[in-house]
This record gives C-alpha cells, structure tokens and sequence, in this order.
C-alpha cells in the first residue's frame, strides 16, 4: 500500500507503471476511488469487437496472412476480354 497526497487541483500521480497508460476511474464511495487500466477502441472500429463473427473472420484473415497463404489474384486478361465483349454487344 502506498500513500499519496492530492495537490490543490485534487491531482495524484500513479507511477511508472501507469505512464502513458489509459485508466478508468470508478468512484466507489465518498472515501473510495477504483482505478482500473483500459484499452479504448474507436468508435467506428467498436463495431468489430460486437459482432462475434466478423471478429472471427478478420482473425482467420490476419492468421492466414501472417501464414503467407494468399488467394490467386484476378485474371485481368480475361477480365479486360469481358469488358471488350460487353462493350461490343
């Protein structure tokens, strides 16, 4: 246990193993304060971390990246034979 003393702006510092860290501070009671450590996700990626699926999906990706396995690329050569059909018709 360690005792700290606020200064006048109410402000404690944690120590080294908090730098640059992010925390949440829960307020348990007038005498008490819980200081947990956090990791926040943006909000335009949270969707991520709420859908099971997807998050298993991107998982498997990265794994199968990281392996070097790889889907063949499209064939642009038939790809551009498509298009000049389409265009002909």
């Amino acid at each position: 246990m360690v005792t700290k003393v606020a200064d006048s702006k109410g402000r404690v510092t944690l120590g080294r193993r908090f730098a640059n860290k992010t925390v949440i501070l829960r307020e348990v009671d007038d005498t008490e304060v819980l200081v947990t450590l956090a990791r926040v996700v943006p909000a335009r990626e949270a969707w991520l971390f709420e859908n099971p699926k997807a998050l298993k999906l991107v998982a498997r990706g990265l794994k199968e990246a990281k392996a070097r396995h790889f889907v063949k690329g499209p064939d642009l050569a038939e790809d551009q034979k498509l298009a000049d059909a389409i265009e002909d018709a």
